[in-house]
Protein backbone atom coordinates (compact mmCIF):
# COMPACT_ATOMS: atom_id res chain seq x y z
CA UNK A 1 0.00 0.00 0.00
CA UNK A 2 2.78 2.43 0.88
CA UNK A 3 4.48 1.69 -2.43
CA UNK A 4 1.29 2.35 -4.43
CA UNK A 5 0.70 5.54 -2.47
CA UNK A 6 4.20 6.74 -3.34
CA UNK A 7 3.48 6.16 -7.04
CA UNK A 8 0.54 8.56 -6.77
CA UNK A 9 2.39 11.16 -4.69
CA UNK A 10 5.33 11.59 -7.05
CA UNK A 11 3.27 12.62 -10.13
CA UNK A 12 1.12 14.87 -7.94
CA UNK A 13 4.21 16.60 -6.54
CA UNK A 14 5.62 17.08 -10.05
CA UNK A 15 2.29 18.51 -11.16
CA UNK A 16 2.21 20.98 -8.26
CA UNK A 17 5.78 22.12 -8.88
CA UNK A 18 5.13 22.55 -12.59
CA UNK A 19 1.95 24.47 -11.85
CA UNK A 20 3.75 26.78 -9.47
CA UNK A 21 6.45 27.55 -12.03
CA UNK A 22 3.80 28.12 -14.71
CA UNK A 23 1.87 30.60 -12.56
CA UNK A 24 5.07 32.45 -11.62
CA UNK A 25 6.09 32.57 -15.28
CA UNK A 26 2.70 33.92 -16.34
CA UNK A 27 2.80 36.57 -13.62
CA UNK A 28 6.26 37.58 -14.77
CA UNK A 29 5.08 37.79 -18.38
CA UNK A 30 2.13 39.92 -17.39
CA UNK A 31 4.37 42.19 -15.34
CA UNK A 32 6.87 42.56 -18.19
CA UNK A 33 4.06 43.25 -20.66
CA UNK A 34 2.69 45.93 -18.36
CA UNK A 35 6.14 47.47 -17.99
CA UNK A 36 6.65 47.54 -21.75
CA UNK A 37 3.25 49.15 -22.22
CA UNK A 38 3.79 51.74 -19.49
CA UNK A 39 7.07 53.59 -19.95
CA UNK A 40 8.46 55.79 -17.20
CA UNK A 41 7.53 59.44 -17.54
CA UNK A 42 9.61 62.31 -16.16
CA UNK A 43 8.14 65.72 -15.39
CA UNK A 44 9.64 68.74 -13.65
CA UNK A 45 8.84 72.35 -12.86
CA UNK A 46 8.97 75.08 -10.24
CA UNK A 47 6.94 75.43 -7.05
CA UNK A 48 7.39 76.93 -3.55
CA UNK A 49 10.49 78.80 -4.70
CA UNK A 50 12.25 75.54 -5.63
CA UNK A 51 12.03 72.76 -8.23
CA UNK A 52 10.11 69.50 -8.42
CA UNK A 53 10.98 66.28 -10.25
CA UNK A 54 8.55 63.40 -10.71
CA UNK A 55 9.38 60.00 -12.24
CA UNK A 56 6.52 57.54 -12.70
CA UNK A 57 5.31 54.64 -14.81
CA UNK A 58 2.32 55.50 -16.99
CA UNK A 59 1.15 55.35 -20.60
CA UNK A 60 1.34 59.15 -20.98
CA UNK A 61 2.36 62.29 -19.12
CA UNK A 62 0.28 63.34 -16.12
CA UNK A 63 1.99 66.72 -15.75
CA UNK A 64 -1.29 68.63 -15.85
CA UNK A 65 -2.58 66.64 -12.86
CA UNK A 66 0.74 67.12 -11.04
CA UNK A 67 0.70 70.88 -11.61
CA UNK A 68 -2.95 71.07 -10.56
CA UNK A 69 -2.18 69.33 -7.25
CA UNK A 70 0.80 71.59 -6.60
CA UNK A 71 -1.16 74.73 -7.50
CA UNK A 72 -3.71 73.81 -4.85
CA UNK A 73 -0.99 73.47 -2.19
CA UNK A 74 0.70 76.65 -3.40
CA UNK A 75 -2.58 78.54 -3.09
CA UNK A 76 -2.77 77.65 0.59
CA UNK A 77 0.79 77.68 1.96
CA UNK A 78 3.27 79.38 -0.37
CA UNK A 79 5.20 82.33 1.05
CA UNK A 80 6.05 83.25 -2.55
CA UNK A 81 2.39 83.57 -3.58
CA UNK A 82 0.81 86.86 -2.39
CA UNK A 83 -2.62 85.36 -3.03
CA UNK A 84 -2.10 82.32 -0.78
CA UNK A 85 -4.14 81.78 2.36
CA UNK A 86 -1.08 82.06 4.61
CA UNK A 87 -0.02 85.33 2.92
CA UNK A 88 -3.48 86.77 3.58
CA UNK A 89 -3.36 85.69 7.24
CA UNK A 90 0.08 87.27 7.66
CA UNK A 91 -1.32 90.54 6.29
CA UNK A 92 -3.88 90.51 9.08
CA UNK A 93 -6.78 89.36 6.95
CA UNK A 94 -9.23 86.60 7.87
CA UNK A 95 -9.58 84.39 4.77
CA UNK A 96 -11.70 81.27 4.59
CA UNK A 97 -9.55 78.32 5.68
CA UNK A 98 -9.98 75.21 3.54
CA UNK A 99 -9.99 71.63 4.78
CA UNK A 100 -6.47 71.31 3.34
CA UNK A 101 -5.26 74.27 5.37
CA UNK A 102 -6.84 72.90 8.54
CA UNK A 103 -5.31 69.45 7.92
CA UNK A 104 -1.77 70.80 7.66
CA UNK A 105 -2.27 73.29 10.48
CA UNK A 106 -3.45 70.50 12.82
CA UNK A 107 -0.46 68.35 11.83
CA UNK A 108 1.90 71.25 12.58
CA UNK A 109 0.32 71.69 16.00
CA UNK A 110 0.56 67.96 16.72
CA UNK A 111 4.28 67.86 15.87
CA UNK A 112 4.81 71.02 17.94
CA UNK A 113 3.21 69.38 20.97
CA UNK A 114 5.00 66.06 20.39
CA UNK A 115 8.40 67.80 20.26
CA UNK A 116 7.69 70.19 23.14
CA UNK A 117 7.78 73.25 20.90
CA UNK A 118 10.83 72.35 18.81
CA UNK A 119 8.69 72.61 15.67
CA UNK A 120 6.86 75.90 15.36
CA UNK A 121 5.36 77.49 12.22
CA UNK A 122 5.58 80.95 13.84
CA UNK A 123 9.39 81.01 14.24
CA UNK A 124 10.11 82.77 10.92
CA UNK A 125 10.72 86.29 12.35
CA UNK A 126 13.40 84.90 14.68
CA UNK A 127 15.04 82.88 11.90
CA UNK A 128 15.13 85.94 9.68
CA UNK A 129 16.61 88.09 12.44
CA UNK A 130 19.44 85.67 13.19
CA UNK A 131 20.07 84.88 9.53
CA UNK A 132 20.51 88.53 8.74
CA UNK A 133 22.68 88.97 11.81
CA UNK A 134 25.08 86.14 10.98
CA UNK A 135 25.48 87.42 7.44
CA UNK A 136 26.10 91.03 8.46
CA UNK A 137 27.71 90.47 11.89
CA UNK A 138 24.84 92.38 13.52
CA UNK A 139 23.31 89.85 15.87
CA UNK A 140 19.93 90.65 17.45
CA UNK A 141 20.05 92.03 20.98
CA UNK A 142 18.43 90.15 23.90
CA UNK A 143 15.67 92.77 23.88
CA UNK A 144 14.99 92.14 20.20
CA UNK A 145 14.90 88.37 20.75
CA UNK A 146 12.44 88.76 23.65
CA UNK A 147 10.26 91.00 21.52
CA UNK A 148 10.23 88.56 18.59
CA UNK A 149 9.42 85.65 20.91
CA UNK A 150 6.20 87.43 21.80
CA UNK A 151 5.22 87.97 18.15
CA UNK A 152 3.41 84.81 17.09
CA UNK A 153 0.99 86.18 14.49
CA UNK A 154 3.11 85.32 11.42
CA UNK A 155 2.90 81.80 10.03
CA UNK A 156 5.42 80.08 7.76
CA UNK A 157 4.64 76.56 6.50
CA UNK A 158 7.89 76.17 4.53
CA UNK A 159 9.10 73.42 6.89
CA UNK A 160 6.09 71.26 6.10
CA UNK A 161 4.57 72.49 2.81
CA UNK A 162 7.09 70.82 0.49
CA UNK A 163 6.48 67.49 2.19
CA UNK A 164 2.73 67.97 1.95
CA UNK A 165 3.11 68.90 -1.71
CA UNK A 166 4.88 65.57 -2.31
CA UNK A 167 2.00 63.78 -0.59
CA UNK A 168 -0.56 65.56 -2.77
CA UNK A 169 1.27 64.71 -5.99
CA UNK A 170 1.49 61.09 -4.84
CA UNK A 171 -2.27 61.08 -4.30
CA UNK A 172 -2.82 62.52 -7.76
CA UNK A 173 -0.64 59.83 -9.36
CA UNK A 174 -2.36 57.03 -7.48
CA UNK A 175 -5.76 58.40 -8.53
CA UNK A 176 -4.61 57.67 -12.10
CA UNK A 177 -3.61 54.13 -11.17
CA UNK A 178 0.15 54.77 -11.00
CA UNK A 179 1.92 52.20 -8.82
CA UNK A 180 5.60 53.01 -9.42
CA UNK A 181 6.77 56.57 -8.83
CA UNK A 182 9.17 58.97 -7.14
CA UNK A 183 8.11 62.51 -6.26
CA UNK A 184 10.77 65.04 -5.20
CA UNK A 185 10.26 68.68 -4.24
CA UNK A 186 13.32 70.57 -3.05
CA UNK A 187 14.85 67.43 -1.55
CA UNK A 188 11.69 66.00 0.04
CA UNK A 189 10.69 62.66 -1.46
CA UNK A 190 7.85 60.14 -1.71
CA UNK A 191 8.35 56.76 -3.40
CA UNK A 192 6.19 53.79 -4.30
CA UNK A 193 6.92 50.56 -6.15
CA UNK A 194 10.07 50.25 -8.27
CA UNK A 195 12.38 52.58 -10.18
CA UNK A 196 13.01 52.33 -13.95
CA UNK A 197 15.66 49.65 -13.28
CA UNK A 198 13.01 47.61 -11.46
CA UNK A 199 14.75 48.07 -8.13
CA UNK A 200 13.87 49.83 -4.91
CA UNK A 201 14.32 53.60 -5.07
CA UNK A 202 17.68 54.89 -3.80
CA UNK A 203 17.92 58.44 -2.44
CA UNK A 204 21.19 60.15 -1.51
CA UNK A 205 21.88 62.12 1.68
CA UNK A 206 24.35 64.98 1.18
CA UNK A 207 27.43 65.28 3.35
CA UNK A 208 27.41 68.60 5.25
CA UNK A 209 30.12 70.82 3.80
CA UNK A 210 30.51 74.56 4.21
CA UNK A 211 32.95 74.60 1.28
CA UNK A 212 30.44 73.37 -1.31
CA UNK A 213 28.83 75.93 -3.58
CA UNK A 214 25.21 75.66 -4.78
CA UNK A 215 26.29 74.86 -8.34
CA UNK A 216 28.65 72.12 -7.20
CA UNK A 217 27.60 68.51 -7.01
CA UNK A 218 27.02 67.51 -3.40
CA UNK A 219 29.19 64.78 -1.95
CA UNK A 220 27.00 62.03 -0.53
CA UNK A 221 27.20 60.77 3.01
CA UNK A 222 24.87 57.81 2.41
CA UNK A 223 22.43 56.33 -0.09
CA UNK A 224 19.17 55.26 1.55
CA UNK A 225 16.75 52.64 0.31
CA UNK A 226 13.39 54.40 0.34
CA UNK A 227 10.77 51.80 -0.51
CA UNK A 228 7.08 52.74 -0.27
CA UNK A 229 7.92 55.57 2.11
CA UNK A 230 8.51 59.29 2.35
CA UNK A 231 11.79 61.00 3.19
CA UNK A 232 12.73 64.53 4.23
CA UNK A 233 16.06 66.08 5.20
CA UNK A 234 16.70 69.18 7.27
CA UNK A 235 20.17 70.62 7.66
CA UNK A 236 22.31 73.70 7.29
CA UNK A 237 24.87 72.36 4.86
CA UNK A 238 26.57 75.68 4.10
CA UNK A 239 25.73 77.65 7.23
CA UNK A 240 27.93 76.71 10.19
CA UNK A 241 29.83 78.43 12.93
CA UNK A 242 32.68 77.15 15.08
CA UNK A 243 32.93 77.19 18.84
CA UNK A 244 35.67 75.49 20.83
CA UNK A 245 36.94 73.77 17.70
CA UNK A 246 33.56 72.13 17.03
CA UNK A 247 31.09 72.75 14.23
CA UNK A 248 27.51 73.90 14.90
CA UNK A 249 24.60 74.51 12.56
CA UNK A 250 22.70 77.81 12.44
CA UNK A 251 19.36 76.48 13.72
CA UNK A 252 17.11 78.70 15.83
CA UNK A 253 15.27 77.16 18.77
CA UNK A 254 11.67 78.48 18.72
CA UNK A 255 11.46 77.97 22.48
CA UNK A 256 14.38 80.22 23.40
CA UNK A 257 14.82 82.44 20.37
CA UNK A 258 18.55 81.62 20.20
CA UNK A 259 20.70 79.28 18.06
CA UNK A 260 20.86 75.72 19.32
CA UNK A 261 24.01 74.51 21.06
CA UNK A 262 24.47 70.97 19.84
CA UNK A 263 26.40 69.19 17.12
CA UNK A 264 23.62 67.79 14.92
CA UNK A 265 24.20 68.99 11.34
CA UNK A 266 21.65 67.02 9.32
CA UNK A 267 18.47 65.09 10.09
CA UNK A 268 16.88 62.76 7.54
CA UNK A 269 13.55 61.21 8.50
CA UNK A 270 11.57 58.43 6.81
CA UNK A 271 7.85 58.25 7.54
CA UNK A 272 4.63 57.06 5.89
CA UNK A 273 3.77 60.67 4.92
CA UNK A 274 6.22 63.27 3.64
CA UNK A 275 4.59 66.14 5.54
CA UNK A 276 5.26 64.21 8.75
CA UNK A 277 8.87 63.44 7.76
CA UNK A 278 9.39 67.10 6.81
CA UNK A 279 8.13 68.47 10.12
CA UNK A 280 10.03 66.00 12.32
CA UNK A 281 13.29 66.50 10.39
CA UNK A 282 13.04 70.21 11.17
CA UNK A 283 12.21 69.51 14.82
CA UNK A 284 15.16 67.13 15.18
CA UNK A 285 17.56 69.87 14.08
CA UNK A 286 16.35 71.85 17.09
CA UNK A 287 16.22 68.93 19.53
CA UNK A 288 19.67 67.51 18.80
CA UNK A 289 20.83 63.91 18.65
CA UNK A 290 19.80 62.55 22.05
CA UNK A 291 16.36 64.17 22.21
CA UNK A 292 15.64 63.21 18.60
CA UNK A 293 16.37 59.59 19.43
CA UNK A 294 13.99 59.79 22.39
CA UNK A 295 11.21 61.04 20.09
CA UNK A 296 11.93 58.24 17.62
CA UNK A 297 11.41 55.66 20.36
CA UNK A 298 7.80 56.85 20.59
CA UNK A 299 7.30 56.53 16.82
CA UNK A 300 8.17 53.07 15.48
CA UNK A 301 6.63 54.09 12.15
CA UNK A 302 9.55 56.49 11.57
CA UNK A 303 13.25 55.98 10.84
CA UNK A 304 16.09 58.48 10.84
CA UNK A 305 19.63 59.06 9.61
CA UNK A 306 21.38 61.73 11.67
CA UNK A 307 24.76 63.34 10.91
CA UNK A 308 26.65 65.10 13.70
CA UNK A 309 30.15 65.98 14.86
CA UNK A 310 31.69 63.91 17.64
CA UNK A 311 33.87 65.11 20.53
CA UNK A 312 36.89 65.20 18.20
CA UNK A 313 35.09 67.25 15.57
CA UNK A 314 34.73 64.35 13.14
CA UNK A 315 31.61 63.82 11.04
CA UNK A 316 29.67 60.87 12.49
CA UNK A 317 26.30 59.27 11.81
CA UNK A 318 23.58 57.55 13.78
CA UNK A 319 20.73 55.66 12.14
CA UNK A 320 17.67 53.65 13.08
CA UNK A 321 18.61 49.95 13.31
CA UNK A 322 16.11 48.93 10.62
CA UNK A 323 17.20 51.59 8.11
CA UNK A 324 18.65 50.21 4.86
CA UNK A 325 21.46 52.22 3.27
CA UNK A 326 24.86 52.04 1.64
CA UNK A 327 27.86 54.38 1.84
CA UNK A 328 29.28 55.80 -1.44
Amino acid sequence: MKKNSLYWQVPLLVFLIAGTFYIARQNRKERLAEQQQNAYQRDEGQVFGTFYHVTYQATSSLKSSIDEALAEVDGEFSMFNPNSTVAAINRGEDPLRSSMFEEVYRLAQRVRDDTHGAFDITVAPLVNAWGFGFKNEQLPTPEQVDSLLKIRNQMDFSAIAKGYGCDMVARALEAHGVKDYMVEIGGEVVTRGLNPQQQAWKIGVSKPSEDALPQDGNELQAILTVSDAAMATSGNYRNFYYKGGRKYAHTIDPRTGYPVQHELLSATVLAPRCAVADAYATAFMVLGLDSARQVLKLHPEMQAYLIYTDADGRLTEWHSPSLQFTTP
